[in-house]
């Protein structure tokens, strides 16, 4: 099925051969590749070969081009692209570059990057609005160009095999099919995972294996690479009104939403409760009928399915909805597991596994809130600056009472965290909207025998982000860290996988870079305001929405892990604790000890038993 008048492509991979170097058998390799993520792609395949490049792509409709199942090639043949993605102002550039002489073969948005390729190199990506990754060859020059959007919504990974080979694709298991990449679990990182509860930008979870940050282009040529930023956030406050940015975000979020239709049938839409995704419901009503979907996990203290069912029906929309137990759950894990590529420790990643499941069966395409959060300054968390101001301004000789004073209190005793993250610096207490255990208890945790002198600590992977935003407001600096951290590391990357895995386009409205740029110049005092978070975001949904809606709070497809381990994955988590991988890799003692206060209702463990047992079921599905 074309989606939008145009090709739909869903993944790419392929290699290229070091200097001097033969290639393995290429077109058996580069199909294996192909067939490990056929979930990305309606079935058509386009494959090159020269004897030192081999590229392959997925796509729902086979491309119109001078050679029948030939990835894109400009006109003379000297540059032949693979691109997984969608580029929305392809029009304006394909007129652009016209005008200028250049002559296209095919209808697809994609052969734009090959045209402006021949004008800017891989600096064309600033000029491209949307969601991509790609990977070019240069045959003339025998260098690979690997190119990935600002934001990561689109995954790109590469390695280096043994053979010399520079290896590529869409998604990590596909590589785990070139014959001559051996790898393992990424120990150094294994502490960077229990922290953040991913492995960040740019490890993976594989030894060797690694993710080409957003925002960047990779040039390799014969084992040597280039690595480039062609692209940055810059947080600038503008000193304009607040109907001033109401209305600018109004106008810029229906046209992005319009722009992430395209031609043909509507895409569906994810509707939580929360105002992201109902402001894109609402948008994508006015533009005709459409379908929503909902999921919910059962045994919950939070309902998003009834709140969901009320914009629906305000909204007039088509609505499916689905309530998930706890067996269900637990049944689908593995496969949501596999198709995650690495162990992303985040319960909602799974609810978004079923709420996809659900929307493939009637849309081929789908609209989703990621973004906004990051965009219009929307965590509960982004608060806490102003909470802790009382403290953190008081000179340095009284906070570091304090600290001393934190240190004598007893755990759990009310006012201890409070005194603990307000004499704590913000670079030292602020991850991002994950922090699963301490340093301490990863020591505990992890076998010793693998680390030895210990590891990196997590403030060294956030250091730079924290440089580059010195000077600005301490909810901005929090901002931004999670726009190069959480959000591709965690929002972007389950988003991806999950949809993804149910044969599904996602378009993603509130990261469009028009957009975002613009929500950067807006002021703190706009971000949370009157007792809101995302305070313009909902300002300017209030057009379409009533208040019942547009003011909710986030809750983001909540999963009930706390009662749900206690009342039915302790036998299940137990297996797990017992395993080969967990004596390799944990103390079992730690594990057992946490589960047993758990469901002894001692302490909330939720959250670190639930990121040590993805891990165990990730490396279960891939190692054993």
């Amino acid at each position: 099925m074309q989606l939008r008048g145009v090709v739909a492509v869903g993944g790419i991979c392929g290699f290229v051969a070091a200097r001097g170097r033969v290639l393995p058998d290429s077109k058996a390799v580069l199909e294996a590749m192909a067939e490990a993520m056929a979930h990305r792609g309606g079935g058509a395949r386009s494959f090159f070969h020269d004897g030192r490049a081999s590229l392959g792509e997925l796509s729902w409709s086979d491309h119109v081009s001078n050679a029948p199942g030939a990835p894109l090639a400009n006109e003379t043949g000297r540059y032949r692209l693979v691109c997984d993605g969608s580029i929305y102002n392809h029009r304006q550039l394909r007129q652009e570059l016209q005008r200028r002489g250049h002559r296209f073969k095919t209808r697809e948005e994609q052969e734009v990057i090959v045209h402006l390729f021949e004008e800017m190199g891989p600096e064309c990506a600033s000029r491209l609005r949307g969601a991509f990754a790609f990977a070019l060859w240069d045959g003339e020059a025998e260098t690979l160009y690997l190119v990935r959007d600002r934001f990561g919504m689109k995954p790109l990974y590469y390695a280096a095999a043994s053979d010399g080979a520079l290896l590529f694709a869409s998604e990590a298991k596909a590589l785990l099919k070139y014959p001559r990449l051996s790898t393992g679990v990424n120990l150094a990182a294994l502490p960077h995972y229990l922290t953040f509860q991913y492995f960040p930008d740019p490890q993976s979870a594989f030894l060797g294996i690694m993710r080409l940050h957003p925002a960047h282009h990779l040039a390799w040529n014969g084992g040597e690479s280039r690595l480039r930023k062609y692209w940055d956030i810059r947080f600038r406050p503008a000193d304009k009104p607040l109907s001033y940015f109401v209305e600018k975000a109004s106008h810029l979020i229906r046209e992005s939403v319009r722009l992430h239709c395209g031609e043909g049938p509507l895409p569906g839409a994810f509707l939580s409760s929360g105002i992201d995704s109902s402001n894109i419901a609402a948008l994508l009503s006015r533009l005709g009928e459409v379908n929503s979907y909902s999921v919910n996990c059962a045994g919950g203290k939070y309902d998003e399915l009834t709140p969901a069912r009320e914009t629906a029906h305000f909204l007039g929309t088509r609505h499916r909805e689905a309530l998930i137990g706890p067996a269900e759950f637990w049944a689908e894990l593995p496969h949501a597991i596999w198709h995650q590529d690495e162990p992303v420790a985040d319960p909602a990643a799974i609810a978004l596994f079923f709420a996809a499941g659900l929307a493939a069966t009637e849309v081929k395409a789908v609209l989703s809130g990621e973004g906004a959060d990051e965009a219009f300054g929307g965590y509960e968390i982004y608060r806490e600056p102003a909470a802790l101001a009382p403290v953190q301004c008081l000179p340095r000789p009284v906070k570091g009472l304090l600290r001393r004073l934190e240190g004598r209190l007893p755990e759990g005793m009310k006012g201890k965290n409070y005194l603990r993250r307000a004499t704590t610096s913000l670079e030292r207490r602020y991850y991002g909207n994950a922090f699963i255990f301490s340093e301490a208890e990863k020591a505990a945790l992890l076998n010793p025998d693998l680390y030895g002198a210990g590891w990196v600590p997590p403030w060294e992977i956030t250091a730079p982000y924290y440089r580059k935003s010195t000077g600005w407001d301490a909810a901005t600096r929090m901002q931004h860290l999670d726009f190069h951290t959480w959000l591709p590391g965690d929002i972007l990357a389950k988003a991806d996988r999950m949809v993804s895995a149910h044969s599904l386009e996602l378009h993603l409205p509130y990261l469009d870079h028009v957009l975002v740029e613009f929500a950067a110049t807006i002021p703190p005092r706009y971000k949370i305001a009157r007792g809101m978070t995302k305070y313009v975001l909902r300002m300017s949904a209030s057009r379409y929405l009533p208040g019942e809606i547009y003011r909710r709070p986030k809750l983001g497809f909540p999963v009930p892990l706390a009662p749900w381990i206690r009342e039915h994955f302790q036998e299940q988590l137990r297996e797990l604790w017992h395993s080969e991988a967990a004596r390799t890799y944990f103390n079992p003692a730690v594990l057992e000890q946490m589960l047993e206060r758990h469901c002894r209702g001692e302490a909330d463990y939720a959250r670190k038993i639930w990121t040590a047992a993805v891990f165990l079921l990730w490396h279960r599905l891939y190692f054993e």
